[in-house]
């Protein structure tokens, strides 16, 4: 493509007035930003038939366009996923996708790069739970406020994680594939998400509803088909490991380090003995955990998982389910000093921030954030009103989506936790200092 051709396509970007993603009217093609890194970036389509989707891309200063060719097969739904390469850290590359008698232009952003911790740039992160879209079926009035996407898109932020319940599988779906599949494809195509899907670079966790049937753990039987599915429709950076299946994984994003959880694949029967066998995470996947932890790097480490990690007020599902593992984490981040930690959950409805205290260590902060659009439990019952783990002024239910924001130099940064309504509009905040969330320093030995 000249250069010419690529000046055209910015002309009319910018007279579309597109924030930050592709640009063209909606079509046949379905794209979303998935998962990007210093150098490239993951792209999603999905087209409605069988054929050869091209995408070609030219990072911002580059000589030459780069191109490459996937077809979309009825076997993956049609989707395609094309990781563009070359990109230049904290800068842009323009794309156009063709195919399927659609075109799309749009541009994505790779991380940004610094050594200097005078530069380091602030970071924004979206968070939201429980994306409930009604069908000709019923339950019409569960779901609602759909302009709370094009409330997060306005936000800009850096990228979004998805902390599950991203959609709900019907009874009709949870035992039929070729059902689930339908279902994702009709969520991933609704008009509502028509700009957030490019506006930002998204990632995401499941919980019950986009795993299985309600309160489901580890012995649903179609959760390998499950999993299948969730990797078809988010462009995560990885999945599980080799010997261990699960969307958990790690999502780096400047000096933030996300680690995704899984707390569906593995989990047994919350009605089970307590005991070392009896696990939310899995043993796996939690010395996973505790050795990624341990490696991370970050300012500020963020933990996410779909159920909540400390809600000592909850009569729902969550981590105090398994007292024997809860307390084994709780000891594992004492005992290795464990910096810069923030919990993510979603799942109850509602929205809070918890704050647990620790002898012996910083508190620990978990932010809650639900529901999307899913109906909302208006009036949490008096055991949640009245936990004192919850900061004041943050236990609201109504809908509602989360922002973080890491601002400051990388030796002194701030984190702001933010709850905002469907119309985008300010419903509490919180900051915290990451100075704050470390352990005192042991003096250097003689």
């Amino acid at each position: 493509m000249t250069r010419r051709a690529w000046r055209l396509i910015a002309t009319c970007m910018a007279v579309a007035g597109a924030v930050l993603g592709a640009t063209t009217a909606h079509g046949r093609l379905v794209v979303m930003h998935g998962y990007a890194d210093l150098t490239s970036a993951l792209v999603w389509i999905q087209a409605d038939a069988a054929g050869p989707i091209s995408v070609t891309w030219r990072p911002e200063r580059a000589e030459r366009d780069a191109t490459l060719t996937a077809h979309a097969v009825a076997d993956n739904d049609f989707v395609v996923v094309a990781r563009l390469t070359g990109l230049v850290p904290g800068e842009r590359a323009r794309y156009r996708i063709e195919g399927d008698g659609d075109v799309r232009d749009g541009s994505v952003r790779a991380q940004p790069d610094w050594h200097d911790a005078k530069l380091a740039p602030p970071i924004t992160i979206a968070i939201g739970s429980c994306f409930f879209l009604p069908d000709a079926r019923g339950r019409a009035d569960y779901g609602g406020g759909y302009e709370i996407f094009d409330a997060i898109a306005a936000k800009q932020p850096d990228f979004m994680l998805w902390l599950g319940d991203n959609l709900y599988y019907e009874r009709e779906d949870q035992f039929d594939p070729a059902s689930m599949s339908a279902r994702h494809r009709r969520q991933r195509a609704h008009a509502s998400l028509s700009r957030l899907l490019t506006a930002t670079a998204h990632v995401a966790i499941w919980d019950d509803h986009d795993y299985g049937p309600n309160d489901s753990n580890g012995a649903y039987a179609l959760k390998g088909a499950s999993l299948a599915l969730f990797r078809r429709y988010w462009a995560n950076p990885s999945y599980g490991l080799p010997e261990t299946a699960g969307v958990f994984g790690l999502a780096n994003y400047g000096d933030v380090d996300v680690v995704l959880v899984d707390g569906r694949y593995h989990r047994s029967h919350p009605r089970m003995p307590d005991g070392p066998s009896k696990t939310m995470f899995g043993a796996a996947q939690l010395a996973w955990l505790k050795g990624t932890l341990l490696d991370a790097r970050g300012a500020i480490k963020i933990v996410a998982t779909g159920s909540q990690w400390w809600n000592g007020a909850s009569r729902f599902e969550g981590l105090y389910q398994y007292p024997s593992e809860q307390q084994d984490l709780a000891r594992f981040l004492l005992d290795q000093r464990i910096d810069g930690l923030v919990f993510l959950s979603g799942d109850r409805h509602f929205g809070e921030l918890l704050r647990i205290e620790r002898p012996g260590g910083y508190p620990l902060y978990e932010f809650t954030s639900s529901p999307l659009t899913s109906r909302p439990w208006e009036t949490p019952d008096a055991r949640e009103r009245d936990n004192p783990q919850v900061v004041e002024g943050t236990l609201v239910g109504k809908r509602q989506f989360g922002l973080i924001r890491v601002t400051g130099p990388g030796n002194d940064r701030r984190v702001a936790l933010e709850s905002y309504d469907q119309a985008g509009t300010l419903l509490w905040r919180h900051e915290l200092r990451a100075r704050d969330l470390r352990f005192p320093r042991k003096p250097a030995s003689p």
